[in-house]
């Protein structure tokens, strides 16, 4: 398997992050209830910050084990609105005196009307900058390494922004978000991560949304063609990695202040290895591989044409392009790299759903 060219992630300014990470915060982590977000939640308490978790509706703060974040605080609002509608004192606790904001919180789906991805995307970012800006806090913006929209080829964390070609509304809403942070005047970071898979180790994923409803149709056979595009590859990236960069990049966060870095796997994976994973499944079929130019998805039969449209094709370009992210900025700054997604990876990722009753196998 090709996979990008591993940088020396030994040396640099991730050296430096020992002395830096003497110094304990307060953080406030919106999204708190979400996948990445609980287990950012956790992995600081346990470094001995004090965290504020912000939750909309869910009140369970976990990391990706299923155990409990022992947050300092959990605050309910809701970012999509004007005051976030919070309580008075929680509103209070927010205004004394958080010193890194990192915003987690947003819409995910790629089925969702242009107004619901502004109001949550776009002005819920625009609410977060602006609760670190009233506390002299910094602020760290997870994104998307997918704000790249369709690019195929080399893709650089200090490239300019593209103004179009996203594929759909959430890659659009997360880079004018992206453009917010950069003309707040607010000392930030963003971080950008791919694909958010489960445990490199163990293929452990406390919730399985996003591309594991698309997965977990192909896997089964229910969605048995995908229109791909030749050359194309999924850049997978590890929960675990993930949640390690955005730590190390908190902790730093002074330091790291201007800069955008890629949370990124250590190697994408062709679409065909992705389907040889699931045929080397015996309970599974691989999925048929189709041309995308000239795929009709009429020519479906009934089923699978229904769940094709409302699930998976939602997915597909992702199955159609060959983004080939750098993480320099990261591996010089943290030390950190992802191991490169292979086909050991893949087949522990699909046991896992296998073994907690995920996929019928």
């Amino acid at each position: 398997m090709e996979h990008r060219d591993l940088h020396d992630c030994s040396a640099g300014k991730g050296a430096s992050l020992h002395e830096l990470r003497n110094k304990l915060m307060h953080i406030l982590v919106t999204g708190a209830a979400g996948l990445i977000g609980g287990e950012v939640c956790a992995r600081l308490v346990d470094a001995g910050h004090r965290v504020t978790a912000m939750v909309r509706s869910n009140p369970d703060v976990l990391s990706n084990d299923g155990k409990t974040a022992r947050v300092d605080r959990i605050v309910t609002g809701d970012l999509a609105y004007e005051g976030m509608r919070l309580g008075a004192d929680d509103s209070a606790h927010l205004a004394s005196g958080v010193d890194l904001v990192i915003h987690c919180a947003a819409l995910t789906r790629f089925d969702l009307e242009k107004a619901d991805y502004r109001a949550t995307n776009v002005e819920g970012t625009r609410r977060a900058l602006e609760l670190a800006r009233r506390n002299g806090a910094g602020f760290m913006h997870v994104s998307t390494a997918y704000v790249c929209g369709g690019r195929t080829g080399p893709v650089l964390e200090d490239d300019a922004l593209p103004t179009g070609g996203f594929t759909n509304g959430y890659e659009a809403s997360k880079a004018e978000a992206e453009g917010l942070v950069r003309a707040s005047g607010v000392p930030f970071v963003i971080a950008r991560p791919s694909i958010v898979v489960g445990d490199s180790r163990t293929g452990a994923i406390r919730q399985f949304d996003t591309i594991y409803a698309a997965f977990k149709l192909i896997a089964e056979g229910r969605v048995r063609h995908m229109p791909v595009a030749a050359g194309a590859t999924l850049d997978f990236v590890p929960l675990d990695h993930v949640a390690a960069g955005i730590v190390a990049l908190a902790e730093g966060h002074e330091t790291a202040a201007g800069g955008t870095y890629h949370l990124v796997s250590g190697g994408p994976v062709p679409v065909e290895v992705f389907a040889q994973a699931i045929g080397s499944f015996e309970a599974f079929s691989a999925p048929v591989l189709v041309e995308a130019e000239g795929f009709d998805p009429a020519t479906l039969p009934a089923m699978e044409r229904r769940l094709y449209k409302r699930v998976a094709g939602l997915y597909a370009n992702y199955f159609q392009r060959d983004p080939r992210f750098d993480d320099r900025n990261l591996c010089e700054f943290t030390g950190l790299q992802a191991a490169p997604m292979d086909l050991a990876m893949l087949r522990r990722l699909i046991q896992y759903c296998v073994d907690v009753g995920f996929l019928k196998g």
